[in-house]
């Protein structure tokens, strides 16, 4: 396969693995970002406006696109909307073999808004005249520990120990990506979880020990549709293969220095 890969938000929490997963395997990375950044591997592209984009996917094989800015109202549509359709029409332009999109897992089951427009940003992947794949990951260590955090600073942590899901840490994420950009197109999309499926007590757990906290945790039937969506294993996949790192050694590895 063509090397040559432009990666769209690559400051992100995804974008940083991936270009550094990459950049691992001998890929010739063009990482964009909307400011600029030290080193001729970076170019300047903005979503919203076009800027910088014609530059970034000139002479690229593939572009893993991964620019995001979830929960901002109508600058998310600019951005995962307005600017993927942009993208495509550029790499349609230039030539580009293959478009990889990553998603997440649950999108098309779960009625919330976010949810909603990764869902639309996949039917223009597949409709936008370039070679495609989209992969659907599950929800981030890293964010199920921010959201953690957030609870823990009110002094209690609440949970529906009916819903189930299954972290995954962005390292593996992006070497799952890479494989794919590999493997070429799909035209299809693929599902990617963590290596276990967890109830919200199996992830509260590990967290509140290897943080050395102690918190109460109080029960909360998450209601209406979005509970029952939840409830129902939409955030789960029995999809094969799954990451490697288990959520409690991730809460391990990034607590080892606390005090207790």
């Amino acid at each position: 396969m063509d090397q040559r890969v432009l990666v769209t938000g690559a400051t992100g929490m995804l974008g940083t693995a991936m270009v550094a997963e990459l950049r691992g395997r001998g890929f010739m990375v063009r990482a964009a970002s909307r400011r600029p950044r030290d080193g001729d591997d970076w170019v300047v592209l903005d979503l919203t406006t076009g800027a910088g984009l014609a530059d970034a996917v000139a002479d690229v094989g593939a572009i893993v696109h991964l620019a995001a800015a979830p929960y901002r109202r109508g600058y998310t549509d600019r951005v995962e909307i307005d600017g993927t359709r942009r993208l495509l029409a550029a790499a349609r332009e230039a030539g580009v073999g293959h478009v990889l999109y990553t998603s997440i897992l649950g999108a098309d089951q779960v009625p919330w808004g976010y949810f909603g427009t990764k869902i639309r940003a996949e039917q223009l992947l597949s409709t936008g005249g370039v070679p495609w794949s989209i992969v659907r990951a599950a929800q981030f260590h890293a964010f199920v520990d921010r959201a953690l955090r957030a609870m823990a600073r009110a002094g209690v942590v609440l949970t529906d120990n009916a819903i189930t899901a299954q972290p995954v840490d962005v390292r593996d994420v992006a070497a799952f990506l890479r494989a794919r950009l590999e493997a070429g197109p799909s035209g299809a999309v693929e599902y990617f979880g963590g290596p276990e499926v967890l109830s919200a007590r199996d992830v509260i757990g590990p967290w509140l020990r290897a943080r050395g906290m102690r918190r109460p945790v109080l029960p909360l039937r998450v209601p209406g549709r979005l509970g029952k969506a939840f409830r129902s294993g939409a955030l789960t996949t029995d999809a094969t293969p799954t990451g490697s790192i288990a959520w409690r050694d991730y809460v391990s590895e990034k607590y080892q220095n606390v005090r207790r």
